[in-house]
């Protein structure tokens, strides 16, 4: 027996330690700054992947299972999962991680949200009251943003929360050069002008400087229709534009029939960590949307 209690001892002592926190997230962004900050402290799930529509999810039993052992969940929050999130919270029953409480994290509340409608009318489509919720392109936000949430895993994990500090330092050090390398390559785009599908890069062109020249839905949420693509085509004869974004969840069809009325190339971007081959982390992520922009734009 003791033979045997002594070879469980050195099995547990030779066993990688255990993940301090579980981290449910519904987006793979914010999955990846979890992973970051968290290391191999974290263990970490993403509801959705990048060829999903994030506003709209099935909230599936295997989700809800997820949310029940979760420690923590991290969202964009400003009622982008406004469709699926609640209910499985309700579903999971989990206090820790319902609103308001230490195990949850909605990424755009630490920073200054943009498109706050001046007044709610849902004729003008899906309108967000607190703001425009796709925060994650724009990396100064995301540094504002992962300050914030290195805090929250220290404090959801304190045994941990030198861990989480140090990685939280090389981070911010890492992303804070890469911003500057950033901006630099990225200055002609200040000024270019681009068709968008859906109000997912209101963020992404504040911080470049680029203007938004129009959208394919004719109201946040609406398909576009052939009135519209018209509509539209007249608006780009009066001021051009220099291509049509879309996401890799999102359908190019549209776009592309706005491409042969006009003859606007169409540029699918990323959008979220996974959208691409090459997108694998969020510094790729930027790498490889600032690299296709600056091709179409050129």
């Amino acid at each position: 027996m003791r033979h045997l209690l002594t070879l469980l001892s050195l099995l547990a002592a030779a066993s990688p330690a255990a993940a301090g926190l579980t981290v449910f997230t519904c987006e793979p962004e914010w999955a990846a700054l979890a992973e970051e900050l968290g290391g191999e402290q974290v263990e970490v799930y993403s509801a959705t992947t990048a060829r999903q529509d994030p506003h709209h999810i099935q909230a599936r039993p295997s989700l809800i299972a997820k949310v029940r052992r979760a420690d923590l969940v991290v969202c964009s929050g400003a009622e982008l999962e406004v469709g699926w999130l609640p209910m499985l919270l309700r579903q999971a029953r989990n206090p820790v991680v319902l609103p308001w409480r230490p195990g949850h994290f909605e990424a755009s509340s630490f920073i200054k949200r943009l498109a706050i409608p001046a007044e709610l009318d849902r004729s003008e489509g899906d309108l967000h009251a607190a703001g425009n919720p796709h925060v994650h392109l724009d990396p100064r936000r995301v540094a504002i943003i992962a300050e914030a949430l290195a805090g929250r895993l220290s404090e959801r994990d304190p045994d941990h929360a030198d861990h989480y500090r140090r990685r939280h330092e090389d981070f911010a050090r890492r992303w804070q050069q890469a911003i500057a390398r950033w901006e630099q390559q990225a200055a002609p785009l200040r000024g270019v002008r681009a068709v968008v599908h859906h109000k997912d890069w209101v963020y992404l062109f504040d911080w470049l400087g680029m203007v938004e020249a129009g959208a394919l839905e004719p109201k946040p949420g609406l398909p576009t229709s052939p009135g519209h693509l018209a509509t539209l085509k007249q608006e780009l004869e009066r001021q051009p534009a220099a291509m049509i974004l879309h996401t890799a969840y999102q359908s190019d069809r549209a776009a592309q029939r706005l491409s042969a009325m006009h003859g606007i190339p169409v540029l699918k971007l990323p959008y979220t960590v996974g959208g691409s081959e090459r997108a694998a982390d969020l510094f790729a992520l930027f790498d490889e949307t600032i690299e296709r922009l600056l091709a179409a734009a050129r």
